[in-house]
């Protein structure tokens, strides 16, 4: 990979000294020809008239691949640099070292996949080729996103925007850059502005004609979650199933298992938790196929919360347990604080305040410097809060439950934000202000409070 990576950095800077590559069709054509001492006429030869040589040269025509061929023979160059700037062999090169970029992706080596496009955007950028270029800001975007530097992942997928935006590129291909926008905007809590781009990328998959079940399930997966964050959970229902349908079209394991996910969290929302464990056990089957430690670990924390609701304690404890110790192998501390935070809520609902305080300060300290995990952190300064309000450290618990306001209110949730004045009525009413607490559970009323383990 080094290997071919220099030669890229190399390729693609002689041939911005070069300036072949910014140039287009028709000037390089123009340009070549000179170099060759061939007029127009010569260039065409009986194939061809003056007229269209001129045409091409002025760019009011595109050949045919089938010309571009002709020409570069008649002219003694690559094909592929008289079209693009680019040879075929250095363009063959950086689409070999993106796919194993995108590959490491895939497989969740995600500092690996990093390092790669470090190099690999400026050399696809600088090579002057837009698809290639897309395909670089759009890979290292997701790749930023998962370890949790959104503004630069948001800052790498703009600049792809701007450029299927400009260029002749598919509806499809503008979709799937809409949709990585999307999910980056919703994991920085733009949950308005990430509906508008997943509805602009779900219509242009739509529009394009082009098989699109995967993408168009992922897209309406993520898009359920902005109904849900907003409470529109029938809104969310409908997509899901959507999603599910597609994904069962599109035969594609991990496109499941994500469904799957969502449809679980939907059905959780609304109380079903016998589904919502049916489906998550759909989900972790799918990412056991496919060996995703990561989100396997997700979902196994995820059945932990939902066995205790169903009563079956023992069984949530045995899961959560295992999920702890796949984030921990995973190197995922953000995971590790969740399964943490879960068992915490499980020791407080169970009368141990003293271990529920002690879990959800080591969630807290798992968590520091992952602001994209607001509702987590904002969920264990609740717990920290009534745990401590349990044994009796008023003030403590009055610290923890304004710090999880401040969390939800960045996270921008009226439910979440309901949950900490509940918490924080319980304690007004602990230090004997009933006003003070009347007034709390009502502001926590009026803000429909539906947010559950």
């Amino acid at each position: 990979m080094d290997t071919d990576s220099a030669a890229i950095r190399h390729r693609s800077a002689a041939a911005t000294t070069k300036g072949s590559g910014g140039l287009r069709l028709g000037e390089r054509l123009r340009q070549l020809r000179v170099a060759a001492a061939l007029t127009q006429s010569e260039l065409a030869g009986e194939r061809f008239s003056k007229e269209y040589v001129s045409q091409i040269e002025r760019g009011k025509t595109r050949p045919t691949a089938e010309t571009i061929e002709w020409l570069a023979v008649r002219l003694g160059v690559d094909a592929g640099f008289l079209a693009n700037g680019v040879a075929t062999d250095e363009r063959g090169r950086l689409e070999g070292a993106l796919a194993r970029a995108e590959a490491l992706y895939e497989a969740t080596r995600n500092e690996e996949a990093a390092r790669e496009y470090d190099t690999l955007v400026p050399a696809a950028k600088a090579m002057g080729v837009p698809e290639l270029a897309v395909r670089a800001l759009t890979g290292s975007g997701r790749t930023q996103m998962r370890l949790g530097s959104l503004r630069l992942g948001l800052q790498l997928l703009n600049e792809a925007r701007a450029i299927v935006e400009g260029g002749s590129f598919s509806d499809l291909e503008r979709a799937d850059v809409f949709y990585a926008l999307g999910v980056c905007r919703y994991q920085l809590n733009s949950v308005q502005t990430a509906l508008g781009l997943l509805n602009e990328a779900l219509a242009l998959a739509e529009r394009s004609g082009m098989p699109s079940d995967s993408l168009r399930s992922n897209i309406l997966s993520w898009r359920s979650r902005c109904w849900r964050r907003m409470r529109d959970y029938e809104a969310a229902r409908e997509d899901i199933e959507r999603a599910l349908q597609l994904a069962e079209d599109a035969d594609d394991p991990r496109t499941i298992g994500s469904a799957f996910f969502q449809a679980s969290l939907v059905a959780d929302r609304e109380g079903h938790w016998v589904l919502a464990r049916s489906y998550a056990e759909k989900a972790r089957a799918a990412f056991e196929e496919l060996s995703d430690r990561v989100h396997v670990g997700r979902l196994t924390n995820n059945l932990g919360g939902l066995n205790f609701l169903l009563g079956k304690t023992d069984e949530a404890v045995t899961l959560l347990k295992e999920a702890f110790s796949i984030a921990l192998d995973n190197g995922l501390d953000q995971d590790a604080a969740q399964a943490v935070s879960s068992l915490a809520q499980i020791n407080l609902r169970t009368g141990e305040p003293g271990k529920a305080q002690e879990q959800a300060e080591h969630a807290l300290r798992l968590l520091e410097g992952h602001e994209d995990y607001l509702d987590e952190i904002g969920n264990a300064q609740l717990v920290l809060g009534r745990a401590l309000l349990e044994q009796d450290q008023l003030d403590g618990a009055e610290q923890a439950f304004t710090a999880a306001e401040a969390s939800f209110d960045q996270l921008g949730s009226a439910s979440h934000r309901a949950a900490a004045w509940v918490a924080k009525g319980d304690l007004a009413a602990r230090r004997g202000d009933d006003r003070l607490a009347a007034h709390l559970y009502r502001t926590a009323a009026e803000a429909l409070q539906d947010v559950r383990f």
